[in-house]
């Protein structure tokens, strides 16, 4: 099966009425960064909340305001908002389309770390970078996920749509594959983006098991220009095309 890496969004979807589940990994690891996360917020120090929030007037932390433990929850994939998952289009895909999705997706949350798109979580907000108080995220979920994700990731295929950034929170071992996308010979930001959350998209859009069947995919406003080996990792490189 195909697995495929993706990042969060600094936006998110307020409310959510999705049952509690298990979240990825099976373990009370995440409780102690939780934990924190909660006692800064939940502190009524509106200084202490601007700061790991990376939100100048307070007014606008109050939607973030609340107990991370009794909030409503939402689907990992459905939480979050920014260029990729408006490109993503979840609400607008067929039932067996987001199932794909809540199944074979990972997202590096800077709160929760690894999660798999189906897990339900609550809206939060941490600024990417910022510790949450004397923890720092990346180094935290590296040091206690990295074993189980070699071990959940070993029998599959992986894509990884991640930003760069996130290969703080984890660095596989195995064989994996990157995209990169070039408009008039040159790298793109906004739009690497928003071809991430095509890509993912069309992944989904049609059952995508593999790597074989991904490269076979045609995908609207890509060419594909060469394709890179090294070590363990393959990057495609595609050309965007009006």
């Amino acid at each position: 099966m195909l697995k495929i890496l993706f990042s969060p969004s600094e936006g998110k979807n307020n409310g959510g009425n999705a049952t509690k589940t298990e979240l990825f990994g099976a373990t009370n690891a995440r409780d102690e960064i939780l934990n924190a996360y909660n006692t800064i917020v939940l502190s009524k120090n509106e200084e202490a909340i601007k700061e790991l929030f990376g939100i100048k007037k307070f007014d606008a932390c109050k939607v973030y305001i609340n107990d991370v433990f009794d909030s409503p929850l939402m689907s990992a994939i459905e939480r979050y908002q920014g260029v990729a998952y408006d490109y993503l289009k979840y609400t607008q895909l067929q039932a067996i389309e987001q199932e794909y999705l809540k199944t074979n997706t990972i997202i590096f949350s800077n709160l929760y770390g690894p999660l798999l798109g189906g897990d339900a979580i609550a809206n939060y907000k941490v600024k990417q970078g910022n510790n949450i108080g004397s923890i720092v995220p990346d180094k935290f979920y590296k040091d206690r996920f990295s074993y189980q994700l070699d071990l959940y990731l070993s029998a599959h295929d992986i894509l990884d749509l991640r930003a760069g950034y996130y290969d703080k929170f984890y660095k596989t071992t195995q064989a994996y594959t990157t995209l990169k996308f070039l408009k008039n010979g040159k790298t793109v930001s906004h739009w690497a983006k928003a071809y991430r959350g095509i890509v993912l998209r069309e992944c989904a859009k049609h059952n995508i098991n593999s790597l074989e069947e991904f490269m076979n995919l045609e995908i609207e406003g890509l060419v594909l220009k060469e394709t890179k080996t090294s070590k363990n990792k393959t990057q495609i490189i595609y050309d965007i095309v009006e």
